[in-house]
This record gives C-alpha cells, sequence and structure tokens, in this order.
C-alpha cells in the first residue's frame, strides 16, 4: 500500500475564539499577556497537515473550528471518518499554572484502553522520537500513559497525544508562537509517523519543484495550498478543490505580496507561502508580506510586543525591532538585514 490509501487524523486540544478557559501560560514578561494553549496547537496541526500531504497521505480534521468542541464530537468524527491513526498536539503545565518554573521538554501519551493499545504505544514511541530527533524540540521527557481521556481511548484507531512543551517554562512558553518551533514540532511528528507507517517522509524541499495551480485544480497541493493561506490569516477551507474562494484568496495573497494577482500559483507565489528562506529579503517600514509575518512572529516570541501581527512593517514593528537590535547588541537602525536576520532566526532571545 501507500500513503494514499490511509487517512490520517489531526486533533489541536482547546480554542482560541473564544479561548478555554484556563488552558494559557503564566502573564508573559513584556508582552503582559497569557499566550494560550491553541496558539501554538492550533498552527502545529496546520503544519503537520501539509507536511502529511507533501508526503502522499490524505488527512482528516478532527477539529476544523478555531472554538473548543466537545471531545466527544470530535471522536465521534475521528471514528466516522475510519481514520487510520490520530495525532493530538497539546502543551503541558506544571505546577500552579500561575507561574514559571525549570520543567521542560516534550512527551507523547497513549491509552492503554484504546482498542489499539499496542499500536497507540509504538505509534507514541515513533511521534516522540520524530518530535525530539528531527525538531528544534531536542528534550525529551519520554512516553506515558493517560486514562479516562477519551481521545486517546476511544479512538477506534491508534492514538496519540503529544504535549510539545511546557506553558509553565518561560523559554518554551514564549516559543509557542514561534513559527519555525511550531513548524519544526509539526513536521517531526510526520517524521514519526512515516516510520510508524513505512511510508518516506517527503521534506519541504524547493518551492520551485511545487505544481503550478490554478482555477479547477484539486488534490493534495492544493490542500497544501489551502493551509499555508489559513496559516497566514486567508479564509479558505482546506478542500483540495481550486474554486473561487481560493482564488480569490490567492489574488488578495498576491497582491499583500508584491506579485502579480493573477491567482495562479506558479514558482514565486510558492516561494513567499512556503517562506523556506525568510531572510532572503532586507526589510524595514513599509515592508509588506509573509516575511514581515514571519518577522514579527519572531519578535513575539522573543517577547518584544509590536501589536497585532498584521504582515505590515509599520512604526510598532520598527519599534521592536529597535528594541531587540539594541538588546543583541547591534546598530539600532530598525532595518532587518543580514546580522539582525541571524540574531532573529536563533530560537534565544535577550529577554530570556
Amino acid at each position: 500500500m501507500s500513503a494514499s490509501n490511509y487517512i490520517i487524523g489531526g486533533n489541536d486540544e482547546h480554542g482560541q475564539n473564544p479561548p478555554t478557559a484556563n488552558k494559557r501560560t503564566p502573564i508573559m514578561p513584556y508582552l503582559e499577556r497569557s499566550i494560550y494553549e491553541n496558539e501554538f496547537n492550533r498552527p502545529a496541526k496546520i503544519y503537520y497537515f501539509i507536511s502529511l500531504l507533501r508526503s502522499g497521505f490524505n488527512v482528516f480534521d478532527v477539529h476544523p473550528e478555531i472554538y473548543d468542541v466537545p471531545i466527544s464530537t470530535r471522536v465521534s468524527r475521528a471514528n466516522n471518518a475510519n481514520i487510520t491513526l490520530l495525532v493530538t498536539f497539546a502543551y503541558n503545565a506544571f505546577g500552579s499554572g500561575q507561574s514559571f518554573n525549570s520543567v521542560s521538554g516534550a512527551l507523547t501519551f497513549y491509552s492503554e484502553r484504546n482498542v489499539f493499545a499496542e499500536r497507540s504505544k509504538e505509534l507514541s514511541e515513533d511521534v516522540f522520537l520524530g518530535i525530539t530527533e528531527n525538531s528544534l524540540q531536542t528534550k525529551g521527557l519520554g512516553i506515558s500513559t493517560l486514562a479516562n481521556v477519551g481521545i486517546l481511548q476511544s479512538v477506534r484507531a491508534p492514538s496519540t497525544l503529544a504535549e510539545c512543551g511546557f506553558m509553565t517554562n518561560l523559554r518554551e512558553a514564549r516559543l509557542m508562537l514561534d513559527p519555525a518551533w511550531q513548524k519544526s514540532i509539526a513536521f517531526g511528528a510526520t517524521q514519526g509517523i512515516c516510520t510508524y507507517m513505512g511510508e518516506p517522509y517527503i521534506s519541504e524541499g524547493n518551492p520551485n519543484a511545487y505544481p503550478i495551480l490554478r482555477r479547477n485544480s484539486r488534490g493534495n497541493y492544493v490542500k497544501i495550498l489551502q493551509y499555508y493561506l489559513t496559516i497566514y490569516g486567508y479564509d479558505v477551507n482546506a478542500d483540495g478543490i481550486f474554486g473561487i474562494n481560493t482564488e480569490s484568496a490567492v489574488k488578495q495573497f498576491q497582491a499583500d505580496n508584491g506579485l502579480i494577482a493573477d491567482g495562479i500559483v506558479g514558482r514565486l507565489t510558492w516561494a513567499k507561502l512556503l517562506l523556506t528562506q525568510p531572510s532572503a529579503n532586507v526589510l524595514r517600514r513599509g515592508s509588506r508580506g509573509t516575511s514581515v509575518y514571519y518577522l514579527q512572529m519572531k519578535l513575539l516570541s522573543k517577547l518584544y510586543p509590536l501589536g497585532n501581527v498584521d504582515s505590515i512593517f509599520g512604526q510598532r514593528t520598527e519599534n521592536a525591532v529597535k528594541a531587540f537590535q539594541t538588546e543583541s547588541g547591534l546598530t539600532a537602525d530598525g532595518i532587518v538585514g543580514p546580522l539582525t536576520w541571524a540574531m532573529i532566526n536563533t530560537l534565544d532571545s535577550p529577554r530570556n
């Protein structure tokens, strides 16, 4: 059998709008707000779907909503879809949840009550190794069991829950907003699934190798396109069909990124979507597009507040860049060139 014969499920714990009560970090210094757990879980799930589709699998989202839904609903959806397996993305906490501590690392869980308990254990092991060996999260705490967790025990397929870090560890809490962190953990989980399924993992690769897409295109790469648009805030349904709504979103995306808004997804549009080299461009006041989105998310993950993430390099983003440059020992000119990018692209921060 090939990857296309399998349906791989994904689930992101909790919700954002409205946010699930208590599922958040302590108040983050400098940002003066909590980070909600689903601010990591949801984009990680989307990047996971992207990497699965790239590797030839079919995917099924048991929680497409931005708000929380009951576990029983998610379980019913998974079982009705006859999924092959399920991975749930989550973030852990230790202690009271009101203050930060030093506990950190990733771990995965399975249920001994799942009808495929042994296979769930194997899946948990492979996903754990995928995350800790192939992502930016290198600290692992192992695998364990959880009882009375419906998403693990009631799904009629091997199921694992990945706690990808600790919201109560300041470093791992702020990294919840880092797109490089989100992406690497998601891609690591997919590498674990490929090991479990005995299928080859297809890396992100060169945007030049991606197919040209246009109105009426269908298939996995249309879904990949739709999921990337979702990451950047465009309202599309990832149904694998390049219809009028997807075309409109593509045209708006192209216009927002300084491309010809023809609705055809070719080499230049893929390059902006994948953003494999965010530091390829020098950014300054007035810049726009996905490189600015990436910059803004990285600055937030380093505890530099800048208001809304809008992919527009305005005054508040410039102020955040200057503060970051000053505290990193760089010239505070507000221009994001090679030296600033080199510091931005790390997981470190002068404020942690």
